[in-house]
């Protein structure tokens, strides 16, 4: 079994921002007309496809840990210590991805990489918190462009993409298919 996760906001207004490209990842990958299943347990939208579960996290990005630590629970995939609290600094690599934004990467590039810390990015951040390792695969899409030092933070994520960005994202994310993440 291999989990991918993406991150971004769950809702139409949130739709083709910085923030949610990981969620336009999914929808590239294995389309919109895909059948996505709300799982309570979870909090998150999930889908299966070739021994692959694809997970969107209704919880906004700074809180997919939460849905993560609780899809990895149900499915026993936390070695425990003690029976009750996860190992820490378990080594996921073989089975799970994390699909992200990342600020300090220039829009039109992506870097994959592995235990690797959470460089300030706070979904990322609750995952670690919740997983207790930092070691899993991450697939860093960025989104740095000249504005970004104009603009809030804040703002600058929730910002749409542009015609033209959405044309480079899409080759972008070819790029990244054809790494086999």
């Amino acid at each position: 079994m291999k989990i991918i996760i993406a991150l971004g906001n769950y809702g139409e207004k949130y739709n083709n921002t910085r923030h949610n490209v990981g969620f336009m990842f999914f929808d590239f990958l294995i389309g919109k007309s895909f059948l996505w299943e709300y799982d309570k347990r979870f909090n998150a939208d999930i889908a299966y496809k070739d021994n692959i579960y694809f997970i969107k996290p209704r919880t906004f990005v700074n809180n997919s840990g939460l849905s993560l630590r609780k899809f990895m629970d149900y499915y026993n995939l936390l070695p425990k210590k003690l029976g009750l609290f996860p190992k820490k600094n378990l080594d996921l690599t073989d089975i799970l991805t994390v699909v992200h934004d990342d600020l300090d990467i220039d829009f039109g590039r992506y870097k994959i990489s592995t235990n690797s810390s959470s460089a300030g990015h706070n979904g990322v951040k609750s995952i670690i918190a919740h997983l207790k390792t930092q070691n899993f695969k991450r697939v860093r899409i960025g989104i740095n462009n000249e504005y970004r030092k104009k603009i809030a933070t804040e703002r600058f994520v929730l910002q749409r993409f542009s015609r033209d960005e959405n044309i480079t994202i899409e080759k972008i994310f070819e790029e990244i298919k054809k790494d086999e993440i």
